[in-house]
């Protein structure tokens, strides 16, 4: 079946718009929706997670009008899968873009088939948007944001350490044009671009992604961020994303639609070389602990949602797609999702998960399950050919008593351990039709 049909029965409908039922009384639906993705932000990167030496004033105000998120994961540890993975709400290995990153060299994109969060809004008249980095295929007649729902993209179209590198301008139904940039002024012109499109769009429903291609390495911030932090180049970038972030909501409140507006801000995995993953263990690309992919999330809508809340429901930028489409009023897209309505987390006060368990993959590979207690991980990103769950030292962690995942307590509760190592091996049983093999690491050209 089509996976670009709707669902169009009234069941379908009426589930599609449980989110205002979801919301406590007298607060207003938002219309619009602005994810803020970042770049290879750790959890421990800002100022509300314990940063050190760099300051996130407009992050921190963020979610001191907002809702914080605990317990929230990327979609993979790393940046392609994750990003596929939030546009279309499905876990990335049924994509077709499961197993690392793309390069230069690199033929695959993003399927026509594929949904993303911008097509699934069309049908409710949203102006779609995404400003920043792509990076879910640069080749072939269907690579364009613009062939997968976005009206407009300026953006680069893959991270920036790839080169050549190149600045995209495309609008839907008209060629696009690019041409080379650097590296320091990119998060200024992204920023300008979504800021652009709000304005121009202020009157009607939209959907923006400000894809920001920071702090990913290499980091050349422009002043007056250069230099400013206590955290090196790593420490100025992050500066810069803050001030991207003050920005957006300003505009917003400018504009007099920030109380119909919900805002996301959240990161596509763990740090790389540099950066703090806070108190978790592991970084980006470190199998299925959380440092690889437990990310901030914060949620804003004045008016809607709650100042100073805080959730520890377990949730997941799979999650994004379900939610818009119960906002805005629109069928689910006739696809097998992965990712659940979070909108009676985000407005209702609801405590609970939508999710009985998440699925953690290293590349198409399920290697760890989360509920919202426990944790079971089997096999280590960075220790190659050694599996230490196979079978002598099973790693079951609660999570509750141990977030940073140092003490396995499987001799504790051997129930739970075999209830986890059920779940893990439904999963592989699940997503095992869906692998398409190792991707070949093809050699590319980066920048230093």
């Amino acid at each position: 079946m089509d996976r670009r049909k709707f669902l169009a029965s009234s069941a379908a409908a009426a589930a599609a718009c449980s989110a205002p039922a979801a919301m406590a009384a007298g607060k207003r639906r938002p219309r619009n929706v602005v994810v803020i993705l970042c770049d290879d932000l750790g959890y421990g990167d800002l100022g509300m997670t314990g940063a050190r030496g760099i300051a996130t004033p407009n992050i921190d105000a963020m979610a001191r009008e907002g809702l914080t998120f605990s317990e929230f994961y990327a979609a993979a540890n790393l940046c392609t899968p994750s990003r596929a993975g939030l546009l279309t709400g499905r876990y990335p290995v049924r994509t077709g873009l499961g197993d690392k990153v793309i390069l230069y060299n690199d033929d695959r994109v993003l399927p026509k088939s594929e949904v993303t969060i911008a097509e699934a809004l069309k049908p409710a008249g949203y102006a779609t948007g995404l400003f920043g980095k792509w990076h879910l295929g640069h080749r072939g007649p269907d690579w364009l944001p613009t062939q997968h729902g976005f009206d407009r993209f300026v953006g680069i179209p893959y991270s920036h350490d790839m080169s050549p590198l190149v600045l995209v301008r495309a609008e839907a139904g008209r060629e696009a044009v690019q041409a080379p940039v650097e590296i320091m002024p990119l998060q200024q012109i992204f920023c300008e671009e979504a800021e652009k499109f709000i304005t121009e769009n202020a009157a009607r429903p939209f959907f923006v992604e400000l894809a920001l291609s920071a702090p990913h390495l290499p980091c050349r911030p422009p002043a007056p961020f250069a230099g400013r932090s206590n955290a090196g180049a790593y420490g100025d970038s992050v500066e810069e994303v803050d001030d991207k972030v003050g920005r957006i909501l300003a505009l917003l409140r400018k504009l007099g639609i920030d109380r119909e507006t919900l805002v996301l801000f959240t990161s596509d995995n763990g740090p790389w070389y540099e950066g703090s993953s806070g108190p978790l263990r592991q970084r980006k690309g470190g199998g299925g602990y959380d440092g690889a992919s437990k990310v901030p999330l914060i949620a804003w809508c004045p008016g809607s949602i709650s100042a100073s809340g805080h959730s520890d429901a377990i949730a997941m930028a799979i999650d994004f797609l379900p939610t818009c489409c119960a906002l805005a009023g629109v069928a689910l897209p006739d696809a097998e999702l992965d990712g659940k309505d979070i909108s009676p987390v985000l407005f209702g006060g609801a405590q609970q998960s939508p999710h009985e368990e998440l699925v953690l993959f290293n590349n198409e590979d399920p290697v760890a399950i989360r509920t919202q207690r426990w944790k079971y991980v089997s096999g280590d990103y960075f220790l190659a050919g050694f599996r230490p769950t196979d079978p002598k030292y099973p790693q079951l962690y609660d999570l509750n008593a141990d977030p940073a995942e140092n003490y396995s307590v499987a001799d504790r509760h051997p129930d739970v351990l075999a209830d986890m190592r059920r779940r893990l091996a439904a999963a592989r049983t699940r997503f095992a039709p869906f692998k398409r093999g190792p991707v070949a690491v093809t050699s590319g050209t980066f920048h230093d």
